[in-house]
């Protein structure tokens, strides 16, 4: 048998390079190699937002100022569909931070613990015992699948892509800002919905900014892909004409596959975890991407460990986002929860908990929005 290491992860996204960091942390003899169809620093379309959540991950894998000089943008302001704003400041700053910038440092980072870092692209992938061989030369007794939407570790073991009823796209590129601005902005549109608008400034005078919608939305307007989402950015956000601009898929979480097969674990948009309502998915990927490592370097049979350590770490806060995602398909639910929270900030803050972390509702709050849903006061 060719040279056998102890895991390969293949992607060097945040999932990927989060994995590859995490198992030399628990297990610093391991070998451990990480593959990319690309060479970093490279492009990812994305909102490039980085939650406070995802600095928790970054603490955690040993890494608490690797976006210490980009400036925190402390400010939120969200318009519901039918127009409601409510603007306040964070309990938790967020960052935004380019993908290109972002990816290239978690994999240097990973370089530098000792990962092998290899240009490559996976077309095959075979069970062989407790082995895993990719591309017939590549031997591992776990591999981490962190290859993206359309990944293809998850095609070669069978697992069907997330429905596109459970599928976004979104079109992301950026744009000039004052220096000074500090507020995200989500713009939400009730034509299509679910679907909005973002600009997010990054603090060197310029913002990440674009404009997503459920998939068989766009199908349904019977337009070209293009023409809807780059006329609908410019429609909302009239003001900031974007430069650079990129389409991508993102599956949503209330579709995602199983977490793997055999001694192949899937991490990040590989399993289809993308928050339904904002469409964040760094946090879900780094914190994935952890777990499958330490599942896949500690235990003997590592699918049934990671989909335990899935299930204590974010079983309730999907369970909460998948109940929450078939209410928001009535724009009026979220009128009411955005009118909520421009009147109780704690229900501000929950809000960006549950969409940009692990939060869920309590009981109390649930109904709140429920009874301004249903009375419309």
């Amino acid at each position: 048998m060719d040279e056998v290491w102890d895991l390969v992860v293949v992607g060097g996204g945040p999932a990927g390079s989060a994995a590859a960091l995490r198992a030399l942390q628990v297990r610093p003899a391991a070998r451990v190699l990480l593959l990319d169809k690309a060479d970093f620093p490279r492009d990812k379309a994305c909102g490039d937002g980085i939650a406070a959540h995802c600095r928790d991950e970054l603490a955690l894998l040993g890494l608490p100022d690797l976006i210490a000089d980009y400036r925190p943008t402390p400010r939120l302001s969200v318009v519901s569909p039918g127009g409601t704003r409510v603007s306040a400041e964070a309990a938790r700053p967020n960052h935004v931070v380019p993908r290109k910038v972002f990816d290239a440092r978690l994999v240097a980072a990973a370089r530098l613990r000792g990962v092998e870092v290899r240009r490559h692209r996976v077309r095959t992938l075979a069970a062989h015992g407790p082995h895993v061989v990719l591309d017939g030369v590549i031997t591992a007794r776990a591999v981490v699948a962190a290859d993206g939407a359309n990944s293809a570790v998850r095609r070669l073991i069978g697992l069907p892509p997330p429905p596109d009823r459970h599928t976004a796209i979104a079109v992301r590129g950026y744009a000039d800002v004052p220096e000074g601005d500090d507020v995200q902005l989500i713009a939400m549109q009730e034509q299509g919905w679910p679907a909005y608008a973002w600009s997010f400034p990054i603090g060197d005078g310029t913002a990440n900014v674009g404009f997503g919608m459920l998939l068989p939305r766009l199908h349904a307007t019977g337009l070209p892909g293009r023409q809807v989402l780059h006329g609908r950015l410019a429609h909302l956000l009239p003001h900031l004409p974007a430069r650079d601009l990129r389409a991508h898929l993102l599956p949503l979480s209330p579709g995602r596959p199983r977490p793997g097969a055999g001694r192949v674990l899937l991490a990040g948009d590989a399993a289809g975890l993308i928050n339904p309502l904002t469409g964040e998915g760094i946090f879900y990927a780094m914190l994935s991407g952890r777990l499958a490592a330490e599942a896949a370097v500690q235990a003997a049979d590592p699918l049934p460990a990671y989909r335990r350590a899935m299930r204590r770490s974010l079983g309730r806060h999907l369970r909460t986002t998948d109940v929450l995602a078939r209410a928001a398909q009535s724009p009026g639910f979220i009128d009411a929860a955005i009118g909520v929270a421009a009147t109780r900030k704690e229900v501000f803050d929950l809000l960006v908990e549950v969409g940009l972390g692990k939060g869920t509702v309590p009981p109390g709050i649930a109904l709140a929005v429920l009874r301004r849903w249903l009375t419309g006061r």
